[in-house]
């Protein structure tokens, strides 16, 4: 089974073992293993955005913006993640950030979700708790890539079909288990 940010403890705790073995992100495995009684193994893999932001850039942060809520994906260290107001998903960060009565966030997540959380929050104030944390990878894919891609009918991914049926029962077992 695989899992997100925004589901991993539901689907730690689905599983019917003692033990579970989390791949890639020893970040999200330490986070997961706060929220459950299973003994969780993790992998010595991490996002490289999240795990480059250290409590001392945090506490910077929290000194420049006092009283700012500091929302903290549950990918960072677990030393941001104890500096937290709230660790959340970017989902729940969106979410949170709409229920709540506070008006000063810092967001401790990649940067591209600040333009979604000003648009859903106008009257909101979104601080990124650094510059720094902007993944490359995800800049890659754009709206006009995308429609590039479906006006030529290019960059096609084939998956050979021994890779495919057992990646799509894992993604089937975590939207079943989300859906619950």
């Amino acid at each position: 089974i695989c899992c997100t940010s925004a589901n991993v403890v539901k689907v730690v705790n689905s599983l019917d073992a003692d033990e579970v073995l989390m791949v890639p992100d020893k970040n999200l495995a330490k986070y997961a293993a706060l929220h459950t009684k299973k003994k969780i193994h993790f992998w010595d893999g991490y996002c490289i955005v999240h795990n480059m932001l250290t409590a001392e850039v945090v506490l910077l942060a929290k000194e420049k913006h006092p009283g700012a809520v500091f929302m903290a994906h549950p990918e960072c260290r677990p030393e941001v993640l104890e500096l937290a107001d709230v660790v959340l998903s970017t989902s729940g960060m969106i979410r949170y950030a709409g229920e709540s009565e506070s008006k000063f966030f810092i967001v401790g997540t990649e940067t591209g979700i600040l333009h979604p959380m000003k648009k859903a929050n106008p009257s909101k104030t979104f601080y990124p708790v650094s510059r720094d944390m902007e993944c490359m990878n995800m800049k890659k894919m754009s709206l006009e890539a995308v429609i590039r891609s479906l006006e030529n009918m290019e960059g096609e991914v084939k998956v050979p079909e021994d890779i495919r049926i057992p990646a799509k029962e894992a993604v089937s077992k975590m939207i079943d288990l989300s859906l619950k």
